[in-house]
């Protein structure tokens, strides 16, 4: 079997193959995770009194009414940022409320609406989802008073009226409109539409331009039903509408909003960089390991075995101890004791005397030894010193070699 052959056995995908198979697993991970990080920001519930329900309490009819007679759809408001906006100062925001609600938000919302116009349609109607149909919805029952008048309480001090109105119609700016079952109502002196002397359906806060719809089938799904209560809706939007404004639904009441968590933080502005900056490192860090040849050095020893060891501790000891540049003379006579006894040198003979017995080994040259030991004596740096031992110690072996 051929080196080719073995080759392709051994590896039944390429490297390329290989490399494109990873690209694509990442970036597939990377999708899911934006999409499952901002999901819940654009899922649009089925069922209760959102502008996206297509149930009785709902208000996609009416989002489609506007569509369709201004020929775009109106603005969805999903957070702070788009409250913020200059554009959304000079619109109407539609804020309808559902039961389930959050007053938290509610409350946020009506400080960053101060001083802006703002339509707030209380709850009327407990559902519950209607089995087999998505997005439809049966009436239960009216909700409790008591239950509206703490949504109510919070936009003004005021509460639902007691009592069924005396009137059969309610005109809508000359339209006259059935009046919806169990109708809600506040008492007012000065309301904007009445069911009757002192009975507001529709009403105005004295220090803001908020107002307040206290009954939802004049727009929601169920009462769009009826042609004149349809018509009547685009003429009460129309009334309260900014000259130079337009329309835009509420969504953060029925948990819509821009709700930022820390996988939000991590892919977008301002940390958005610092994420892109951990991506390349790693990326970098990846194809430098593809190119590692060889396997992993294994960490050495602190401290190592052995004798060589030993001599280069003992050496940084002195280099940091600042007492390498003595060390000349001290070598120097320790070699001249070692020669001597290696090169068997009469018992006794010290100093310049041992010298001269080494010299007179030297049949090729004269002093050859007395001449090494005084560079190794006088040297008082690195470089001197390492030439200087180096002669010394050659100069023993030769002469050690030619006894031998």
């Amino acid at each position: 079997m051929s080196a080719a052959t073995a080759e392709a056995v051994q590896e039944p995908f390429s490297r390329k193959t290989l490399f494109w198979g990873i690209f694509a697993s990442l970036l597939a991970a990377a999708g899911f995770f934006l999409l499952s990080t901002y999901a819940p920001d654009f899922r649009q519930p089925e069922g209760g009194a959102t502008p996206f329900s297509k149930g009785g309490t709902g208000y996609a009819g009416l989002v489609e009414w506007l569509k369709l007679t201004n020929g775009q759809a109106p603005p969805m408001e999903r957070g702070e940022k788009d409250l913020e906006s200059p554009l959304a100062s000079t619109f109407l925001l539609v804020v309808t409320i559902a039961p389930g609600s959050d007053p938290a938000a509610l409350d946020h919302l009506i400080k960053l609406r101060s001083g802006k116009d703002t339509l707030f349609v209380l709850p009327k109607w407990q559902t519950m989802p209607l089995l087999g149909r998505d997005g439809w919805e049966t009436k239960i029952e009216r909700l409790p008073n008591s239950l509206v008048n703490d949504w109510l309480g919070r936009i003004a001090k005021a509460k639902l009226g007691e009592g069924k109105p005396t009137v059969d119609t309610i005109d809508v700016q000359g339209r006259n409109i059935a009046v919806p079952d169990e109708l809600q109502w506040v008492a007012d002196d000065h309301p904007l539409i009445a069911a009757g002397d002192g009975k507001a359906i529709l009403t105005e806060l004295d220090d803001e331009p908020f107002y307040i719809l206290t009954d939802p089938d004049f727009i929601n799904n169920a009462g769009l039903k009826d042609e004149q209560t349809a018509a009547a809706a685009l003429d009460m939007i129309a009334m309260l509408e900014p000259a130079k404004g337009g329309v835009m639904f509420d969504l953060t009441l029925h948990g819509i909003g821009q709700k930022y968590d820390l996988a939000k933080l991590l892919v977008e502005p301002p940390f958005l960089a610092l994420t892109l900056s951990v991506l390349v490192a790693a990326v970098l860090a990846f194809l430098h390991g593809l190119g590692r040849f060889g396997p992993p050095r294994a960490e050495g020893r602190a401290i190592a075995f052995g004798k060589r060891a030993l001599v280069d501790t003992t050496a940084t000891l002195l280099r940091r101890a600042g007492r390498l540049q003595g060390l000349g003379d001290r070598y120097a006579t320790l070699v001249r004791q070692r020669a001597g006894a290696l090169l068997g040198a009469p018992h006794g003979l010290q100093g310049e005397a041992l010298d001269r017995w080494l010299d007179s080994r030297d049949k090729s040259e004269a002093h050859g030894f007395t001449r090494r030991f005084q560079a190794a004596n006088e040297s008082n740096n690195l470089a001197a010193m390492h030439e200087a031992a180096e002669q010394l110690h050659d100069w023993t072996a030769r002469r050690l070699g030619e006894r031998r």
